[in-house]
Order: structure tokens, then C-alpha cells, then sequence
């Protein structure tokens, strides 16, 4: 550990800016300052921590909301004073209980409040980190919950079934039927892909290898 704080860049009081990452969407949650320490606790805990430059004190991310931020990786930039953190977030990453620190837009001169978050670029993974929740913390009136407990027979037969009702909506070539069918197949495949322990990047690799 001590080999790679040498290659950071610490500022002038020890801090080093650190952009936190959804690390199923790529969405960029928050940005904060960690220390040698802070980075050190990180690593050790999985869990972000921080140092507050307002408070003057070691912070860890949900200690106090229960909006923990579950890290699953690091990455340094290639002056070694920035880093990226990949976490799965407990809920939202902000104080003012958006997802995002990043909830707002310039707009024709105005700061605007973004009434969807995230954007549709990736909406794919955002349904898949819900999912993915789901199966970590169960909910007894989810779908989704219904078909893991049913299995990955029930998971397969709608796979097919949606995949049926698309051709059928192809074939018909109603536009409105297409967009609907085709979203119930993507969700579907994408409950099968977290049964199997993978996510869409497993698809977006494959595909981008093919390219």
C-alpha cells in the first residue's frame, strides 16, 4: 500500500479529489477528498470514506443516513491526483436525497433540477442495479423477487415468451407495441443475465469485441 500512495498526488493538506462512480451505471454519484488514511480505510472496509474538509473529521459515506457506499473499485487517473471510485450506493449518494449530487443542468442560462436522473443512455443498467438489489435485498411484493424465486425455468419460459411477443409486434409493425414488447424482453434478459452473475457489460464486451 505504501508503494501506491507514493504514486498519488496529495495536495498541500493531504487530499486527493475523488469522483464516486455507480458502478452498474457509470453514473457519477458524488465527488469528495480522501486522505492516505481515508484511502487506506476504504480499501480495508469497502465502504467510501471520505475526509471533510467542513467538518475537519474522517466521514464514511452512511454512517449517518444508512446510504452506504458498497466499493467494488478504485481507479487512479494518469497524474495520480484524481481518483475514480466504483460503489453500488445503499440509496441516494446526495445530502438532498437525489441519487445524484449531480441532479441539476444549465439550461438557456438557468440551473434547471433534471426531473430524470441518469439520462436513457443508460437506462439498461440502471434497471439492472435494481435488480441486482433486489436479489441482495429481497421485497415481498417485487416481480422481480417472484421470478428469482421461481427459478431460472420460470426466468428462461418469459425470456421466450417476450422474445415471441416481439416477433409478433415486428410483424405487425406497430410501432407503440414494438417499444413495449421489446422493453419487457430487455428487462426479462436482464433478470436471466444477474441469475447467470452478469451484468450487460458482459453483453457490451462481447459485442464490442465483435466490432
Amino acid at each position: 500500500m505504501e508503494n501506491i500512495l507514493k504514486e498519488l498526488k496529495f495536495d498541500e493538506k493531504g487530499l486527493i479529489t475523488a469522483v464516486v462512480q455507480d458502478s452498474a451505471t457509470k453514473e457519477v454519484l458524488m465527488v469528495a477528498y480522501m486522505t492516505a488514511e481515508t484511502l487506506k480505510m476504504t480499501l480495508d472496509t469497502k465502504k467510501a470514506t471520505f475526509f471533510s474538509r467542513s467538518r475537519n473529521k474522517v466521514w464514511v459515506k452512511g454512517e449517518t443516513s444508512g446510504n452506504y457506499l458498497d466499493v467494488e473499485g478504485v481507479k487512479v487517473d494518469c497524474d495520480g491526483d484524481c481518483l475514480v471510485v466504483f460503489a453500488h450506493p445503499n440509496g441516494p449518494a446526495c445530502h438532498t436525497n437525489n441519487r445524484s449530487c449531480f441532479y441539476r443542468s444549465i439550461k438557456d442560462g438557468e440551473l434547471v433540477t433534471d426531473t430524470r436522473q441518469g439520462g436513457t443512455s443508460d437506462i439498461l443498467m440502471r434497471e439492472q442495479a435494481v435488480i441486482i438489489d433486489r436479489k441482495k435485498n429481497p421485497e415481498d411484493d417485487s416481480y422481480t423477487n417472484y421470478l428469482f424465486n421461481k427459478g431460472e425455468d420460470k426466468i428462461l419460459k418469459k425470456v421466450g415468451e417476450e422474445a415471441a411477443e416481439v416477433v409478433i409486434a415486428g410483424k405487425n409493425r406497430d410501432k407503440d407495441e414494438i417499444k413495449y414488447e421489446t422493453a419487457d424482453l430487455l428487462y426479462h434478459l436482464s433478470v436471466m443475465l444477474v441469475d447467470n452473475d452478469m451484468t450487460w457489460d458482459d453483453i457490451f464486451e462481447e459485442m464490442e469485441n465483435r466490432a
